[in-house]
């Protein structure tokens, strides 16, 4: 894993993802991995960027998340690029729904564990205040209704 500098190529979101550090600087992440190993290094590399680091990605899926992940340091922003997907937010005990589709974006709030499913092939694009992200076994926030299930206050 490294942080390249002055990278004047195309590059795919969906494997290496593009570090937003202090400065206005944009540095790609070649070796980008979810390992331990591969995120230790990342989080060393960038550390001089505290809470203001971000990382930029696109997740592809289909079906529900398997886990569910919080971002003390900062606010995350999730925007659908294709499909449909509900983000789950767990506020005070009770999960806060928010169905996007292609265009439609959401803000999870720092702190606040997450979960997000997706509705058949979908597409996101995260902008993540990385710093102390935790995660933890996706067992409480599962949909108590099949994803895209309207809301009570969608109901006709």
């Amino acid at each position: 894993m490294r942080l390249v500098d002055n990278e004047r190529k195309s590059m795919d979101l969906r494997t290496t993802p593009v570090h937003l550090g202090r400065g206005s600087t944009a540095k790609p992440v070649e070796g980008f991995a979810w390992h331990p190993d591969v995120l230790q290094a990342y989080s060393a590399a960038v550390a001089s960027d505290g809470a203001e680091g971000r990382m930029v990605m696109i997740f592809d899926g289909d079906g529900l998340g398997d886990h569910a992940e919080r971002h003390p340091a900062g606010d995350e922003l999730v925007v659908c690029l294709s499909g449909s997907v509900t983000v789950t937010r767990d506020v005070d005990g009770l999960p806060d729904r928010v169905r996007l589709g292609p265009g439609e974006a959401t803000i999870n709030p720092a702190g606040v564990w997450h979960v997000v499913d997706m509705e058949g092939p979908a597409s996101i694009l995260a902008i993540t205040a990385t710093l102390g992200t935790d995660h933890r076994p996706r067992t409480d926030l599962r949909p108590t209704e099949p994803v895209g299930a309207p809301h009570p206050e969608e109901a006709p």
